[in-house]
């Protein structure tokens, strides 16, 4: 299951996995021709893919994501956590709550909720094959985009410690 795999770096990593031989979840939010195209490029040099819509920031998107992708191709082994936001340049000064609540949930809240689903159904202990999860972060949760994308930037921070963690 790749998160954000309509475009960008996610569709490059979904095409890579495909190459490799996984069998591909093309996770997007509102990009869906750009998701069935990653699927078609994929299935056109013979692999297997699927598109599937879901808000990694809703938990029960998350848990449809990852019902789906198994009942379509078989029990993950694999999560590369891509979806991601960022907002337009701003100063901390002018940055709302509003704001922060959307970075907040798709960045880090959507990789903690996939996470989870992903050691739910691949880990040893809960009776899956193992696996392996990939999260994406940024250089900006160590430089910390000075004037720019402080939020984005503690967002990626949280992905760095989640990593740690996990």
């Amino acid at each position: 299951i790749v998160t954000g795999a309509s475009r960008g770096i996610g569709a490059a990593t979904a095409h890579l996995a495909a190459v490799r031989g996984f069998r591909v979840c093309v996770n997007y939010l509102r990009q869906q021709p750009a998701a069935e195209d990653v699927v078609a490029a994929i299935q056109q040099k013979g692999g297997t893919a699927v598109a599937i819509q879901a808000d990694v920031s809703s938990e029960s998107d998350v848990a449809r994501l990852f019902d789906s992708a198994t009942q379509q191709l078989g029990p993950p082994t694999a999560l590369v956590n891509n979806a991601g936001t960022v907002e337009r340049q701003a100063r901390l000064d002018s940055i709302d709550a509003a704001r922060l609540h959307r970075v907040f949930a798709t960045n880090v809240f959507g990789s903690f909720l996939c996470a989870r689903e992903a050691v739910r159904r691949m880990s040893t202990k809960h009776g899956g094959q193992g696996g392996a999860i990939v999260n994406v972060s940024s250089g900006a949760a160590r430089v910390g985009s000075p004037n720019e994308y402080i939020d984005y930037a503690a967002s990626k921070g949280a992905i760095d410690t989640l990593t740690i963690g996990l």
